[in-house]
């Protein structure tokens, strides 16, 4: 079970979409507490310096979906193994 799940979906311009998208783009590249409007309300989010990414594109049916994943733990990495 997931500790939490979000879930918005809506219908955009492409400018709606491209300026949801700078603004995510604008908090992955200043790190740390990345604040991003949602909706009605605001997500803080902590985002580290390295993260894992996945972009899946599939065309079919008259349409074409295009998934952007990001991924990154919610603690941080423990330095060195424990004995």
């Amino acid at each position: 079970m997931k500790d939490l799940k979000f879930e918005q979906k809506s219908s955009l311009s492409r400018r709606e979409a491209a300026d949801q998208l700078s603004a995510l783009a604008e908090a992955l590249r200043h790190g740390g507490n990345a604040e991003l409007e949602l909706g009605p309300g605001t997500m803080s989010l902590r985002v580290p310096d390295e993260l894992s990414t996945e972009i899946e594109v599939e065309v079919g049916d008259g349409e074409i979906e295009m998934e952007i994943e990001l991924k990154w733990p919610t603690a941080t990495a423990r330095s060195g193994a424990a004995s």
